[in-house]
């Protein structure tokens, strides 16, 4: 049996960082948040795989990508069109998905690169590279070491399992995955979507919380620490990006929740009730979502309530009387 151990050392600030998000995932888990609001679930996911996609260079606008989840006509480029119906079916088998398995692996990338890629589901035959926009920052190995470097890998996680903490063990995994490179195409967002795997294993609120959404905001710091650990030859650089990012991202999810919990009048309620995260919304469609005729009432009680709240926003908010105006739940 493999004996490789991917070279990284745990910091006082990891251990620090560990420390804050084991502490924030219990205070969500503890009230059992997310799992009594599939409505920010969906949201979440759905933002995750947006983000996930548009760092890969997808153009697909969020309220697109939602539209394609949610079976409605997108025009747009079919290739991106399926990718965003690859990334969903991936990431709605993420509670089966067993992190260990190269087999999984393989089948999942299978279902990521559905009709997308030539070697969908199988490791690449040729030399590959890791890009940051037209900059290529790393060369990866030789196509006929993959095997053996992912064999490596998979044996490594299998051995460290119970006994590397999973927010450390899923970091270091998604940066070997990284090195390794081992698809011909979709590697970006498999490590992203096995870290995610990885995480769920330990936590299930993970599943729903959009790490990769945050990831996104810093994509250019991402690559960095990528190029950086490339050459210290070591993870830790990325291993801290990770679980800063994690920890921002909790943050966000208890700021959503607490929201969500704040004291609104029933009005309120009502309206945030039939919108969706995102969605932009004219006020002649909210009334009759929520079988209002009288516009005056409809902002005096609904929609001005909760924008004050900052429940949602206007999309012109500088021409707040435009027959343009859109009303977005935030």
């Amino acid at each position: 049996m493999s004996s490789y151990v991917p070279p990284y050392t745990i910091s006082e600030k990891t251990l620090t960082l560990v420390s804050d998000i084991s502490e924030k995932v219990g205070k969500i888990s503890s009230h059992k948040e997310l799992e009594a609001r599939p409505h920010l679930r969906k949201n979440n996911r759905i933002r995750s795989i947006h983000s996930s996609l548009k760092i890969e260079a997808n153009s697909l606008s969020l309220s697109e990508v939602r539209d394609v989840i949610n079976g409605n006509l997108v025009l747009g480029d079919r290739k991106e069109i399926q990718e965003v119906k690859n990334a969903y079916a991936a990431y709605e088998r993420i509670e089966e998905i067993i992190p260990s398995s190269i087999n999984d692996l393989k089948k999942i990338h299978g279902i990521m690169t559905f009709q997308t890629v030539e070697e969908s589901g199988r490791f690449r035959q040729g030399e590959e590279g890791v890009f940051s926009g037209d900059k290529c920052i790393f060369v990866a190995p030789p196509p006929h070491m993959v095997n053996g470097l992912m064999r490596d890998l998979f044996s490594w996680l299998k051995r460290s399992e119970g006994k590397v903490h999973p927010l450390i063990l899923s970091a270091v995994f998604h940066y070997e995955f990284v090195f390794i490179h081992p698809f011909a195409d979709g590697n970006g967002r498999m490590a992203r979507l096995w870290h995610t795997v990885m995480l769920n294993r330990w936590r299930s609120i993970f599943a729903y919380i959009p790490l990769e959404s945050q990831i996104e905001k810093y994509q250019e710091d991402y690559y960095e620490a990528i190029a950086k650990c490339h050459i210290n030859g070591n993870a830790d650089v990325f291993i801290e990006f990770m679980l800063t990012m994690i920890d921002q991202v909790l943050d966000e999810v208890i700021l959503q929740v607490n929201k969500e919990n704040a004291e609104t009048s029933e009005y309120v309620k009502r309206l945030l009730a039939c919108m969706e995260y995102d969605v932009p919304y004219s006020a002649a469609s909210l009334m009759e979502r929520l079988g209002l005729k009288s516009r005056e009432t409809f902002r005096k009680h609904y929609v001005n309530p909760a924008m004050a709240s900052g429940y949602v926003r206007m999309t012109l908010p500088e021409k707040p009387n435009s027959r343009n105006q859109r009303y977005v739940k935030q």
